[in-house]
């Protein structure tokens, strides 16, 4: 049976990807005062930098919500496909749980718990793409997928913490602090959560090849399959230099794929943010 590969919003794959690989997106929404948009679809993160700006305030997400997955699934099964569903880390959003009452209303539906976010997740999306496309079935990319979740690396440095001072994570203090010291935080995905890393302080361009370093120097445990490098508004010439540091330190890998994060890393982290997501062995 063929299967239908189907990801939230959240997985910030490229136009590009998703109609390489065939996969359906299911958008989450994103709330800016009275209205609610979906996301990619009616709202983009330029949308969100320009809210802020005008407003001082952030825009909030929420999952789709059952019926959007019922109506999703059921499209697919009725045109003969078996379904494999990817959701951002149940952690983060209620998407994983809806899903999943969802799918248990009809058969032939397998929902993945990627345990990320962003191109973490869609590393998982990918890999589930492949395994359909050699005619693995829905339990089987299920079980692969699940397996490979926890392998996946996923972090972001960070230029401002505005964003996340305005989203109330962290104190009017400590933003303070940061901005006037220069602080640029890492974020780390570690078993489901968003966790502060190390703080790096200076440029976010010097930070930013300082951030790579620290990531691949010295490790011989990352599949070179794929790595992805993926960012907001970030300086094109720090990306690509990003791109040269990865040829450097970690050579071989068969892509390097870029993307730019979509709204709901852009509504937690803010402009100038750049991650490299990859898999460990």
């Amino acid at each position: 049976m063929k299967v239908k590969i189907i990801s939230d919003s959240t997985c910030d794959l490229s136009p590009e990807l998703l109609a390489k690989y065939d996969i359906a997106i299911v958008p989450l929404y994103v709330l800016m005062g009275d209205k609610t948009q979906k996301d990619g679809l009616e709202v983009t993160p330029e949308d969100i930098y320009a809210y802020v700006s005008e407003t001082g305030k952030l825009p909030s997400t929420s999952a789709p919500n059952l019926g959007d997955f019922v109506d999703e699934f059921k499209k697919w099964r009725d045109e003969g496909y078996e379904v494999v569903h990817f959701n951002i880390s149940s952690d983060f959003s209620s998407s994983y749980q809806n899903a999943c009452t969802a799918a248990s209303e009809m058969d032939g539906v397998q929902v993945v718990d990627t345990r990320n976010l962003s191109t973490g997740s869609g590393l998982v999306v990918l890999h589930g793409a492949e395994l359909a496309q050699q005619g693995k079935s829905a339990a089987e990319i299920k079980a692969a997928c699940d397996a490979m979740a926890d392998k996946v690396e996923a972090s972001f440095v960070v230029d401002s913490i505005d964003y996340l001072h305005k989203g109330g994570r962290c104190s009017s203090v400590a933003a303070l602090g940061a901005n006037l010291l220069k602080l640029k935080p890492l974020i780390e995905v570690l078993d489901g959560k968003m966790k502060a890393g190390k703080k790096y302080r200076g440029n976010i361009d010097k930070v930013i090849l300082n951030y790579v370093t620290d990531k691949l120097r010295d490790r011989d445990d990352i599949d070179k399959h794929r790595i992805f490098i993926t960012h907001t508004k970030c300086n094109p010439v720090t990306v690509q230099q990003v791109r040269g540091k990865i040829n450097e330190l970690y050579p071989g890998f068969e892509e390097i794929l870029e993307t730019t994060a979509g709204c709901t890393i852009t509504s937690h982290c803010g402009p100038g943010t750049l991650g490299i997501l990859f898999v460990r062995k």
